[in-house]
């Protein structure tokens, strides 16, 4: 029998102190691998619910780990708490971190009350944001023992998980040699004629790579003057797609064109990775609906996405290792874009929490199923192994 209404009645308990918790993480945004305060609410919040939370975790100062119960099945919540440059938590992790702790919590306590065997595990990621916190918990060895996963993200809108891109990051530097570009021209190499070249060619390239596939830049560095040859000039990509097969194909193509750039201008470059790559996210179908049923039970209305994700996370690398899912839930009741200004607005809004909590008890209750429910346990390791 599904517990969503059990879990969303013992997450409401917990309403004032994870409302705090969300709160003050957000008025105290924090950097990747900086997240020092938002640990310390996190954690301390779990230590006044009774649980041993241990910090630092897999060599991170600002990972941790909690957990509860006996045996298996295991099922990992991931929360997150980083923000952005500029505009704080644009992207609402605040209301991950406080999902995620009322989810966790939740399971817990209905694990203990029905002395049910298996675990739930908390597992606190830092910087999400291009730092690949999840990858680098994944390396030091946090999923061992862990048999699926799940996280809940804001949105303007509530969706299933329908995946997300591969990425892979480069800062490209072109070295060339400085020059009076009026009195002496032809004794220069232009830098900056290698980065535009460079760019000319991705534009051309564009055209040929799969609608779900992306390819965007910036220039970081263009010179210093105009009637001086820029003997430096830089900039960095992103390379996105939702197949691993294309990621490689087009990161091969971006090394051509970065050395044609070389080649028409006598100028030579730096290709040096920027950040830890991220999978594509491989959503589980099983969970996925699980997840639509409750939060349509408790009073969200889900939207199914005509085109699958486009923006990438570390997730992704969690749900290629086990079964996992990274589905949506609302901050607003309109279209606003993420990382911006509105969306730390509404990321800090009682419509914002009431919707975390939500997705936050369909989680629990997935967690619960899984663990709990042979049968759907099977359903799940089936789709994750098709």
């Amino acid at each position: 029998m599904k517990k969503i209404h059990v879990f969303g009645d013992r997450i409401a308990a917990q309403k004032k102190g994870l409302r705090q918790l969300s709160d003050d993480i957000w008025n105290h945004p924090e950097l990747s691998y900086h997240e020092h305060y938002a640990v310390g609410r996190a954690t301390d919040f779990l230590k006044k619910a009774g649980f041993e939370p241990v910090t630092p975790y897999c060599g991170l100062d600002t990972a941790f780990r909690a957990e509860s119960g006996e045996g298996g099945p295991v099922f990992a919540i991931f929360a997150e708490y980083d923000a952005l440059p500029e505009v704080g938590h644009g992207c609402g992790h605040n209301l991950i971190c406080a999902a995620a702790l009322g989810a966790f919590c939740a399971v817990a306590a209905e694990l203990k009350e029905e002395k049910r065997p298996g675990r739930v595990v908390l597992l606190g990621s830092p910087a999400e944001e291009s730092g690949g916190g999840k990858v680098k918990m994944i390396s030091a060895g946090c999923l061992e023992g862990i048999d699926a996963a799940m996280m809940v993200h804001p949105s303007y809108r509530a969706t299933p998980d329908t995946g997300s891109s591969s990425i892979t990051r480069f800062d490209v530097i072109f070295h060339g040699k400085s020059a009076h570009a009026a009195g002496a021209p032809e004794l220069g190499i232009n830098a900056l004629s290698a980065v535009n070249l460079l760019f000319a060619g991705v534009n051309a390239y564009r055209e040929h790579i799969p609608e779900d596939a992306r390819m965007h830049g910036i220039i970081t560095c263009g010179g210093e003057a105009p009637n001086v040859t820029p003997s430096k000039a830089s900039c960095r990509f992103f390379l996105r797609s939702t197949s691993e097969e294309w990621i490689k194909k087009i990161e091969k193509r971006f090394r051509d064109i970065v050395r044609g750039a070389e080649l028409m201008t006598g100028a030579t470059a730096e290709i040096i990775p920027f950040n830890i790559p991220y999978m594509s996210r491989k959503p589980n179908a099983a969970l996925n609906r699980v997840y639509l049923e409750d939060i349509s039970a408790l009073g969200l209305k889900p939207v199914i996405p005509v085109h699958g994700g486009r923006g990438s996370s570390d997730f992704g690398n969690v749900s290629h290792a086990v079964p996992g899912i990274h589905p949506y839930f609302p901050v607003t009741d309109h279209e606003i874009p993420g990382h911006s200004e509105a969306f730390r607005i509404a990321s800090g809004t009682d419509f914002a929490f009431d919707s975390a909590m939500i997705a936050a008890a369909a989680m629990a209750d997935a967690a619960f199923t899984y663990i709990t429910d042979p049968a759907f346990k099977a359903e799940v390791d089936g789709a994750f192994k098709a």
